[in-house]
């Protein structure tokens, strides 16, 4: 969900007021994919290297997760799973602090009775750290002394039963790929718009699910 910032210096703003700009834009995309079908929606709230940032901006990004986190009451009247993955909190390199774990915690058990589209919140995440994970635990749990195979790779990941990604979208005029669903976006194809994050809308939603279907 890149452009936060860059949504804010347009404006004269600080980085701060476009991340809560961004906040607010990921409730309404989450609200208009779940009338587009859109079974699974997964977002790249919060990376493993996004820890440098500057305190306060990074005490600002925490507060609006809390209330993603929060949105119980939204979520269940759309019919909304909701998910995490990132580094576990008990094991060793996680920094997710404990009243973001208390708030996602909440959050999954107080929809898991839903049953439209799942929304998964990538918080403390970085593919390259999942990865490593999972061929760490697939090695681990090698008795035959046989090589891995990719589904052992596939069942150690955070989410093992997050599909294939259809598409990848990109905003504010990135062009590369990130450190984001490394293994599960094989194959996908990928969106790049120019609009920042709090100004991706409908439209750009639709124009993205387009390439789903497209030969």
């Amino acid at each position: 969900m890149d452009g936060n910032g860059r949504w804010a210096k347009r404006r004269g703003l600080p980085r701060t007021e476009g991340h809560t700009a961004g906040e607010n834009n990921l409730a309404e995309v989450v609200r208009v994919c779940a009338t587009r079908n859109v079974g699974w929606l997964t977002v790249f709230g919060f990376s493993t290297e996004n820890w440098v940032r500057p305190p306060a901006e990074v005490k600002h990004i925490l507060s609006l997760h809390k209330r993603l986190f929060g949105r119980i009451e939204e979520l269940n009247a759309n019919n909304i799973r909701i998910q995490w993955i990132g580094r576990p909190f008990d094991e060793p390199g996680s920094k997710t602090p404990a009243f973001i774990q208390r708030a996602i915690q909440q959050a999954i058990d107080d929809t898991a009775h839903n049953t439209g589209m799942v929304l998964t919140v990538a918080f403390d995440y970085g593919s390259r750290a999942e990865l490593l994970r999972a061929a760490q635990h697939a090695r681990a749990q090698q008795h035959s002394g046989l090589d891995i195979t990719s589904q052992e790779i596939t069942n150690n990941l955070y989410s093992p039963e997050l599909p294939p990604v259809d598409v990848v979208v990109r905003t504010s005029g990135e062009s590369r790929i990130s450190n984001f669903l490394l293994w599960q976006i094989m194959g996908s194809k990928v969106y790049f718009t120019e609009r920042t994050w709090p100004d991706f809308d409908a439209h750009e939603i639709d124009n993205a699910l387009k390439l789903v279907h497209a030969n």
